[in-house]
């Protein structure tokens, strides 16, 4: 008892575990009851009973085993987890449970198993029910028998799976034990009363009279079908439904419920598959060739037996079959061919669907061979090719059918109508759609008049079979030109047909059975006679497809139904009438007097006939007009040969009237065409004759119409006929739509017509051909490939026209042809609805080559050969001769099946060769391919599992290429597909999924077989290999759209519970993103009211069959036309749903919800929602983001955003883009929301949706910044780091528009929190992205300055520093730059913030920087444009930053920043304007040349009052504008308007410059702004050229109103001198750029008033040439000219223009030589020729420059004679100039300078002849003047003479003239020029800064019309010192003549480098601002260089400094040399 006690206070888990049997037994009690009372089947206790529950079944104790069998069905029944035991519980039971004498444990045992399967554990149990058969002990055998027969009663044939238990069971009978055989006979009448006779075949091998015995039992069991009584707990619907029943007594069930009830089990499916090419005899292949025919009999007679065997092994049987085909179709034996026919039947029948890849082979050597006579050869033949037709489709056998019926032996022709009539008996309407029968119904209707009457017999079992599945209205069409008798007889035998199953067919009235009904709803219509309106057959409702246009149907009513048929839709069919009756027919119907006076011969009484004539058909009865007879009439004398245009115009009229009312035949038609075509080209006539052709086209058919028209025209040799014909049949064929067009029928003629003649006929028959190219294709061109060149090149360019448009929708139909095929043409094709069936057609034309006889058995063993070059031989042999064939026929011998063994070739250049090769055949052989598929296509497949890529690669383009001709559907039949992904191999599995994830999608429905993958994909789902299950995760949603949830999640119950749970949880995640089904593809026009109740109402019965019944063709073919159906629709409901959706789109699409984003912003930071960070966006963050969507965006839009098509994201973009504008407000309300969405498309890759994004993206931050609205951090965060990533993009253009977004970023961000997550950027992997933020870091850096590195400087240049030894090139310059940049803004202390770096980094960084402070000094012009912006903005507190421009600010720009940055600044005695940074000038090493360290600034603005600079603020009250400057602050921001993008910103900009420009009295205020203006300007020009114009949303309008804008206001400008004078170099060299480029642009010139345009830049060119300053223009010009010459890139005539206008220059040149700075132009030729000496000026294409240049400098020589040699100071080493070489030779042949004038001479030399001959002129001239001086009244006029003489000709000799007169003349004379000359000085220097502040030193020399001469700028200088009064006298023999020679080079200040930036290197303006000074200060200390105590007297005055300054300079250039 103290041992009792002990277990007793155990708890319950520790007793059932005891050693004690009744511990145990307490424990197995207790546990029951506990079991009992817990409630939540998921609990924590069920866990601790999991590892005993075997136990409790295998208690050795028998009492404690019952109650342990008691508690393990509690268990079992409540518990969760009780799924996990299964196997180990069930094996228990059966091993020791089942083997139990007591009755009751057994029964609990079996109760436990049952129990097992409620619990969906059907699989385990059965599996280990099934192992206990193989148990020695029997009572464990009969009672796992009886367990199984238990459970199929119980819960039925759809739970348990019969084949396994079938496979077993005959071994069971021949068991020795009675009571095995009992049980087993009883399982087997089980099984029967499941699956009747499929069970039989099975049993075939049991004894005898065991089968005897069942069949007793089996004709004992009731008839009614057996029901599931027992149900799963996922099947508790059905239960309560099956309970219901019960209750009611079962009277009521629904017939559905028993078709559910009933599975029809194939018995097939139950047998065992045998491997008999194993066991065929290794000598058959010998024997089968042998010579004697017993030898071969007994070779088929081994085969014979072993393809008797029911189901068969898949494998190769490609050699078996070819040898049976070789016996069939050559041995003459007649028993053998009998023998090999019955091998095929059973090899077709035991494979099935597996056969299908021979079927091809075969079948026409069956059909030949149909030409025995002998019964039983005949009889096996048809066995053979009846059990062949259902391995394959008739589809597939069409062409091998269709070839021999037009064979001249009577018994092939009749055999294979036998054949067609059988096959037609396996259809549905389903699978014979109308592009199947049409072409067997146009070759059976021949038969039918065939002269052999087995012939016609047989034709018409065929048509009436094909009445009986189609149903009559799809088949009546094509039997139009039979006969009554004949069709009577078609009916007859339609009526006779029994289909398999005793279906009704489709043209049979009643109903059909249950079966069919649920099998296909189609093929069910309501009884015609009923008086309830039908339910509409689904074949008429069908919409259609493009192949036919779409037809105005009305829904006829059930009652008139077949009376409306026989009227309306059958075409009217008239015999010819005479005249005489017609004259009766038309009396009855018009008046007297119109037939009377028809053929008057006075005009007006026909015209009042005709008159007549028309009222009497405007007001006639349809049903009663007689249209042959009317048109007869109107044929009658005149006819057609009317003369009066009036007359014949109502004759015409009236014939389109008849043709649109009245029953209008052929044969009236027949009547009117010729005299229609006639006058189809007359002047008056024309038009309404082609509305006569197109109503007889709606009357009787286009394609028949347009057959006739273009006969006729083509028979008559009127050209305008013919052209205007092929000009109306083009037009009609858009009208119409190009369904049944016989193409073949006109391609004759379009020849003709393009070997016309009369060129209006070829344009005509082009433009025809253009259009039936939208129709066809590319085939189309194959008709004309030996056309002649030219005509081939005209018919392309028609093509290329019409590429990328889309075929019209018909707006006109056949009336007739409407009803009939309405439905019909829905069914015609299979689902790809691919190519139309249109396509199809054209395909079908093509003219195909018969190659099989070319593929010879040498060929194929030489592609078998053991040498692979043998084989490449072969390969290369096959290849040639499918490329001289083009198109082949389906018919290509043995060529599969050795292609297909090629494709397993070891050496890999032969299977991309084979692959290749296939690429080939599939474009030879088009859509013929399909039946090649299982042979060819499946081996496809495998080589995707080839290891190496490009193999991989090639496979797939192949496996693309059949697809495009074949579809999908036969890919997916069978279990090819499901074998080759069972493959474990990565690479195909991969490759296969993502082509399915591609493909499925496209499809509208799919064959049953697709289930099969599915286990596969399961597998995928958990593959080792990543990509693998990427793939599989990809490719799950598209299974789910066809198969539906249900079935797969159904499907996932077969797997092992670890990963069934995985599976399910990402089919609920596929569930999510499944995409909608593809919509039928419209029918052009196919939206017609009429057929929307029907369609809306097959929609309706569609929808569910998507889960139910995946090969559902007949169901979704219904949805075709229109809109995709919406789910649930009733019947009558869609249009009015379509309008409602319609009307939800226009409303807005973001909802404004008050503090919304607050609150996301919120629950983010409480974490109550994830935080939007990821490295991949995981799912919970995409159910996060829709179900916050959901609140604030369209539910419509919500749907396009997160649908599964790509091209519906693009379309919501677009939406989004036309809304941003309009609904601004709410787009910033649900901002934070849109740029998450946006950032999940960052993870996509298509590029589509990205770019669409981008574009989004630019036009969000300009509205943003216009709305002064700034993201906030949130936003910031969880869009920023996601945009930079894309930033790394492989593709430039994305790339580009990121760039161009994170600068507009720092418009509503600020720029320092940038910086940080670009930071971030720059630790990706992807070089490109590291490069790429490190580049932005420097922009940002150099635009906004060191503040801008957060959070520490040191820290960030320590981490980009790293970078400068990255293994990326690209990354290191980056790296690189971005260190310069940082450089720039702080010096040296760059070295402190980056820390220790390489000595080899280090020395990289260092010569970077020495090599860049050119960039470095420019850096600083670039805040300006910042600084502005904050003033013109002052509410944008983050100016933006400039990614590295491509040019640089202007020089007034510069001063803007110069005014800015010291205005803080006091004045010291320098103001610090004008100091140097000398000390940074000496460390900088780079050329001195460039001098950009200089500070700007400006000499002229001396003399002006200084200006207050405007202080650096935000906002600007208008009171403090007017205190500073309103003027310039405002020119300055309309002036940045003009370049904006907004084209309506940019013409308000313009109009109010151009206002401002109109009065002289204002256009002043623009004095100063001119380039800034001018820049602006062309910037406008390039976004315009490079955006705009492409832009295709914008007007074209706005973009020419913009252009004439800006050439106005140049227009304006350039008409005021002094404004236009101010444009400099670089300007004016961009402006001529945009200008001419805006010229040669052709898609202005094709614009709405371009020429006018063009005209008017004309005038704008030639406005600028003549006004501008003239030195600038040509220097401009030299630049550009070189520009266009270095870069080809630009337009050809580019560089042409720019020379043209140098040669006006030049051409202007005598007037302008004053005028213009030489020294400088000089300069610009040298630098034009250091890039293009003479030799390379030569080698361009044409001698235009060279000879421009030339013509240049000639006319300069000319003008200025040797002279010009002096002006040659600013090049440095002239003695390298080419220019001087060439200046020197033109100066020393007198004979280039022919016309040189006399006072231009040689300064010094009196020696030239020309200058000697004019000394007596220079007398002349200088007596003239003296004697001016010497009158009273010209004394001044005199002087200012001599003045401006001497200016001219500072050498000239007045001593004659002077030495005679009195001293104090000669005083006077000294004076007054003395006077002039100080007078003119002032005033110059006072005009040249009042009007031309910008140009220093050229504006003040050309102002006063002199030359650039050394003795000027002495003179002036002289004159400045006496003011001073520091004249010093001490001169020391340096003359006037010396000062060139003494002089230190000017160019010294200026580059060497030809000067070949943009506008913005304005070095020429920057340096002459100083220049002045400094030539004054050189000359002046040249000249007295001798007197040393000079230079120190003046130390303390400025000079001093210049002159210390001037050593600086040259100290600096000589270490840079």
């Amino acid at each position: 008892m103290g041992d009792d006690s002990e277990w007793m206070k155990l708890p319950t888990d520790q007793k059932c575990e005891h050693k004690v049997w009744k511990a145990r037994l307490s424990g197995y009690e207790e546990a029951v009851k506990l079991f009992q009372k817990i409630t939540d089947e998921k609990s924590p206790e069920w866990g601790k009973y999991l590892g005993l529950l075997k136990k409790f079944v295998t208690d050795s104790n028998a009492v404690a085993q019952l109650k342990g069998l008691e508690a393990a069905l509690v268990f079992v029944e409540n518990a969760h987890v009780a799924t996990k035991t299964t196997g180990e519980v069930v094996s228990g039971v059966v091993t020791k449970v089942f083997n139990q004498p007591k009755a009751r444990a057994k029964e609990l045992g079996a109760d436990i198993c049952m129990m097992y399967i409620e619990i969906e554990k059907v699989e385990v149990v059965q599996d280990e029910l099934l192992k206990g058969l193989d148990n020695k002990n029997p009572k464990i055998v009969v009672t796992c028998m009886d367990t199984l027969r238990r459970a199929l009663s119980e819960y039925g044939s759809k739970i348990v799976t019969l084949k396994p238990i079938v496979k077993i069971l005959p071994k069971q009978f021949e068991s020795r034990e009675k009571a095995v055989r009992d049980e087993a006979k009883l399982l087997a009448v089980e099984i029967y009363r499941w699956i009747r006779d499929a069970i039989r075949p099975s049993l075939q091998t049991i004894n005898s009279v065991q089968l005897k015995d069942l069949e007793e039992e089996w004709v004992k069991l009731p008839s009614a079908p057996a029901k599931q009584t027992r149900f799963l707990r996922s099947q508790q619907d059905l239960k309560a439904k099956f309970m219901n029943q019960s209750a009611e007594g079962g009277a009521d069930s629904d017939g559905d419920d028993e078709e559910d009830a009933v599975v029809a089990v194939d018995p097939y499916e139950l047998l065992e598959a045998v491997d008999i090419l194993a066991k065929i005899p290794k000598d058959f292949y010998d024997k089968i060739e042998a010579k004697k025919w017993q030898e071969r009999k007994e070779a088929l007679e081994a085969v014979e037996l072993l393809a008797k065997k029911p189901k068969l092994e898949n494998g190769d049987y490609g050699d078996l079959v070819r040898a049976l085909k070789k016996v069939v179709g050559k041995d003459a034996n007649v028993m053998l061919v009998t023998l090999a026919a019955k091998c095929l039947t059973g090899l077709a029948t035991g494979l099935r669907k597996k056969f299908g890849t021979y079927a091809g082979q075969v079948v026409p050597t069956i059909l030949e061979k149909f030409k025995e006579k002998k019964p039983q050869v005949v009889l096996a033949l048809q066995e053979a090719i009846d059990a062949i037709f259902l391995t394959t489709t008739l589809q597939n056998l069409s062409e091998d059918i269709l070839s021999v019926m037009d064979n001249k032996n009577p018994s092939i022709k009749q055999q294979a109508s036998l054949y067609l009539a059988r096959s037609f008996r396996h259809c549905t309407q389903a699978t014979l759609p109308k592009s199947v029968l049409k072409p067997f119904c146009a070759a059976l209707v021949k038969q039918v008049n065939d002269s052999a009457p087995e012939v016609r017999d047989a034709a018409f079992d065929a048509l009436g079979t094909a009445m009986k599945v189609a149903g009559e209205k799809a088949v009546n069409p094509f039997l139009a030109d039979l006969d009554k008798l004949k069709l009577d007889r078609i009916k007859e035998s339609s009526d006779k047909v029994e289909l398999p199953g005793g279906k009704k067919g489709g043209g049979g009235g009643g109903a059909g059975d249950k079966k069919a009904a649920a099998k296909a709803p189609p093929i069910a219509e309501a009884p015609a006679k009923s008086s309830a309106p039908p339910r509409k057959n689904p074949s008429a409702a069908a919409s259609k497809t493009a192949s036919g246009p779409p037809k105005k149907s009305k829904p006829a009513s059930a009652a008139g139904g077949k009376a409306k048929k026989t009227s309306d839709n059958k075409e009217v069919i008239e015999t010819e009438l005479s005249i005489e009756a017609c004259e009766d027919l038309a009396g009855g119907v018009l008046p007297a007097s119109c037939l009377q006076q028809l053929d008057s011969a006075n005009w007006k009484e026909r015209l009042a006939s005709m008159e007549e004539f028309q009222r009497a058909v405007e007001t006639m009865d349809k049903g009663q007009m007689p249209c042959q007879a009317l048109v007869r009439m109107l044929a009658k004398k005149p006819g057609w040969k009317e003369t009066n245009f009036q007359v014949m115009q109502m004759k015409l009229r009236i014939v389109t009237l008849i043709a649109q009312k009245g029953q209008f035949s052929k044969t009236s038609a027949s009547v009117v065409l010729d005299g229609l075509v006639d006058k189809v080209s007359d002047v008056k006539c024309g038009g309404i004759a082609k509305e006569g052709l197109t109503a007889i086209g709606e009357a009787c058919s286009l394609p028949w119409t347009a057959e006739q028209v273009v006969s006729i025209a083509f028979g008559q040799k009127n050209p305008k006929n013919q052209a205007e014909t092929l000009n109306w049949l083009a037009n009609a064929m858009k009208e119409f739509g190009f369904a049944g067009i016989n193409v073949k029928g006109f391609i004759n003629n379009v020849k003709t017509a393009l070997g016309a003649t009369n060129p209006a006929i070829r344009t005509a028959a082009i433009t025809l051909l253009g259009v039936m190219h939208l129709y066809m294709g590319a085939p189309l061109r194959m008709f004309f490939e030996d056309e002649k060149p030219a005509l081939l090149a005209q018919i392309d360019a028609e093509f290329e026209k019409m590429k990328g448009q889309s075929p019209p929708a018909p707006t006109r139909f056949n009336k007739r042809a409407a009803a009939e095929e309405a439905g019909d043409d829905g069914e015609e094709q299979d689902e790809e609805g691919g190519a139309a069936a249109g396509g199809q057609d054209i395909m079908d034309l093509l003219p195909r080559t018969d190659i099989s006889d070319k593929i010879t058995s040498d060929l194929v063993s030489k592609i078998g050969d053991k040498n692979w070059k043998i084989r490449k031989e072969g390969l290369d042999e096959a290849a040639a001769i499918l490329s001289e064939a083009k198109f082949v026929t389906t018919n290509i011998g043995e060529l599969p099946l050795t292609l297909k063994e090629r494709l397993g070739d070891s050496n890999k250049i032969l299977v991309q060769q084979t692959l290749t090769i296939l690429q080939q055949l599939a474009i030879a052989m088009g859509p013929g391919l399909k039946q090649h598929v299982k042979a060819l296509g499946i081996p496809i497949i495998t080589v995707l599992g080839d290891s190496k890529s490009n193999v991989r690669a090639a496979a797939m383009t192949t496996l693309q290429a059949w697809v495009e001709q074949t579809g999908m559907k036969d890919w997916l039949e069978g279990e090819d597909l499901s074998e080759e992904l069972k493959r474990e191999n990565p690479f195909l599995r991969q490759e296969v999924l993502g082509w399915l994830a591609e493909k499925l999608p496209t499809l509208r429905t799919v064959p049953g077989d697709l289930m099969l993958c599915v286990p596969q994909l399961y597998a995928c789902l958990e593959d080792r290999n990543g990509d693998v299950r990427k793939r599989a995760q990809d490719a799950l949603p598209t299974f789910m759209m066809h198969l539906g949830f249900e079935k797969m999640t159904k499907a996932a119950g077969k797997l092992k519970t670890s990963s069934k749970d995985q599976v399910v949880a990402m089919l609920e995640k596929a569930r999510a993103v499944m995409p909608a089904k593809p919509a039928a593809p419209t029918k052009a026009g196919g939206g017609k009211d009429s057929a929307e109740p029907s369609r809306a109402a097959s929609a309706s019965r569609s929808q569910p069959a998507s889960d139910d019944c995946v090969d559902s063709k007949p169901e979704v073919k219904k949805i075709r036309g229109g809109a995709p159906a919406k789910k649930g629709a009733a019947g009558k409901k869609p249009p009015a749903k379509g309008a409602k959706d319609e009307e939800d789109k226009s409303g807005p699409i973001f909802v404004l919800i008050p503090n919304a984003k607050e609150q996301r912003i919120k629950e983010e930071k409480q974490l109550k929602i994830l935080k939007w960070n990821f490295n991949t966006p995981r799912d919970e963050y995409l159910e996060q983001l829709k179900t916050q969507m959901s609140t604030c965006f369209a539910k419509w839009l919500q749907d396009e955003l997160y649908h599964f098509d790509f091209q519906r994201h693009v379309k919501a973009i677009g939406v989004m883009i036309e809304r941003l504008e309009s609904e601004s407000d709410a787009t910033i309300s649900c901002l934070d929301l849109i740029l998450k969405w946006f950032t999940l498309r960052f993870f996509d890759t298509n590029t589509t949706v990205l770019m669409k994004v981008l574009e989004y993206l630019k036009l969000l931050f300009v509205m943003l910044k216009e709305e002064d609205y700034h993201l906030t951090e949130y936003e910031a965060n969880s869009f920023i780091p996601y945009l930079i990533l894309k930033v790394g993009e492989s593709k430039d253009v994305v790339r580009k528009d990121v760039r161009i977004i994170l600068t507009m970023l720092c418009k509503v961000y600020p720029a320092s929190k940038i910086f940080p997550l670009l930071m971030d950027g720059t630790k990706s992997k992807n070089s490109k992205q590291r490069a790429e933020c490190l580049e932005e870091l420097g922009c940002l850096i150099e635009g906004y300055g060191m503040n801008v590195c957060q959070p520490v400087p040191a820290k960030s240049m320590k981490e980009i520093a790293v970078h400068i030894g990255d293994r990326d090139t690209s990354v290191r310059n980056a790296a690189l730059n971005t260190v310069v940049a940082v450089y720039n803004a702080c010096g040296e202390q760059v070295y402190k913030l980056i820390g220790n770096l390489s000595e080899k980094d280090m020395s990289m960084l260092e010569e970077r920087i020495k090599r860049s402070a050119k960039k470095a000094a420019a850096a600083p012009a670039k805040p300006s444009v910042v600084e502005r912006t904050q003033k013109e903005h002052p509410t944008n507190p983050n100016a933006t930053f400039l990614r590295k421009p491509a040019q640089e600010e202007p020089n007034k720009l510069n001063q803007a920043r110069q005014n800015n940055q010291h205005s803080e600044s006091s004045h010291p005695s320098i103001p610090r304007e004008f100091q140097l940074d000398l000390d940074m000038i000496e460390r900088d090493q780079s050329r001195v040349c460039e001098m950009p360290d200089l500070v700007q600034h400006n000499m002229e603005e001396l003399l002006e009052p200084m200006m207050i600079p405007e202080p650096k603020i935000h906002s600007v009250s208008p009171h403090y504008d007017e205190l500073h400057n309103s003027t310039a602050s405002t020119i300055n921001f309309v002036i940045s308007q003009v370049a904006s993008g907004d084209i309506n910103t940019s013409i308000q900009a313009l109009a109010q410059i151009d206002e401002v420009l109109r009065q002289e009295d204002k256009a002043e205020v623009m004095s100063g702004h001119i380039d800034q203006f001018l820049i602006a300007t062309f910037m406008q020009l390039r976004l315009i050229n490079s955006t705009h114009m492409a832009d295709e949303r914008l007007d074209k309008r706005d973009i020419i109103k913009l252009y004439s804008c800006i050439i106005g206001n140049m227009l304006s400008l350039f008409s005021m001198d002094f404004l236009a004078r101010e444009a400099s170099m670089g300007v004016l060299k961009d402006l001529m750029h945009g200008v001419i480029t805006l010229m040669l642009d052709s898609r202005v010139e094709d614009m709405e008033d371009g020429q006018q345009l063009i005209r008017s830049t004309n005038l704008l060119v030639i406005r600028v040439l003549e006004k501008s300053h003239q030195t600038n223009m040509i220097s401009a010009l030299l630049v550009l000219l070189q520009d266009s010459l270095v870069t080809t890139a630009g337009p050809p005539k580019f560089s042409e223009l720019v020379m043209k206008c140098l040669w006006r220059m030049t051409r202007q040149l005598p007037e302008t030589i004053d005028r213009i700075n030489l020294d400088r132009i000089l300069l610009d030729v040298h630098n034009f020729m250091k890039v293009f000496p003479k030799e390379k000026l030569k080698q361009l294409k044409n001698d235009v420059p060279h000879r421009t240049l030339k013509t240049l400098l000639h006319t300069l020589c000319k003008l200025t004679g040797p002279k010009i040699l002096d002006h040659l100071s600013m090049i440095e080493n002239r003695n390298e100039s080419e220019l001087e070489a060439h200046l020197r030779l033109v100066v020393k042949h007198p004979g280039n300078l022919s016309g040189l004038k006399s006072d231009r001479g040689n300064e010094k030399g009196g020696l030239r002849t020309d200058d000697r001959m004019s000394k007596a002129k220079v007398s002349d001239i200088l007596s003239e003047i003296f004697k001016k001086i010497g009158s009273k009244e010209n004394t001044k006029e005199g002087l200012t003479e001599l003045y401006e003489y001497k200016q001219k000709y500072s050498d000239a000799d007045l001593e004659p003239f002077l030495k005679n007169t009195s001293q104090f003349f000669q005083s006077y004379v000294e004076r007054g020029l003395r006077m002039i000359e100080s007078e003119r000085e002032g005033k110059s220097q006072i005009h040249s800064s009042a009007v031309i502040p910008q140009h220093g030193v050229d504006s003040s020399l050309t102002s006063n019309n002199e030359e650039l001469k050394p003795a000027v700028y002495y003179e002036r200088l002289k004159i400045l010192r006496q003011r001073q009064g520091l004249e010093n006298t001490s001169r020391q023999g340096g003359g006037v003549e010396d000062e060139p020679q003494q002089r230190p080079p000017i160019s010294s200040l200026l580059s060497s480098k030809p000067s070949v930036a943009s506008s913005t290197d304005m070095l020429h303006s920057k340096l002459s601002q100083l220049k002045e000074s400094r030539e004054m200060y050189q000359q002046e200390h040249n000249a007295h260089s001798n007197s040393p105590s000079h230079t120190h007297t003046r130390s303390a005055s400025p000079a001093a400094n210049l002159d210390d300054l001037k050593k600086r300079l040259e100290r600096i250039k000589s270490n840079r040399q």
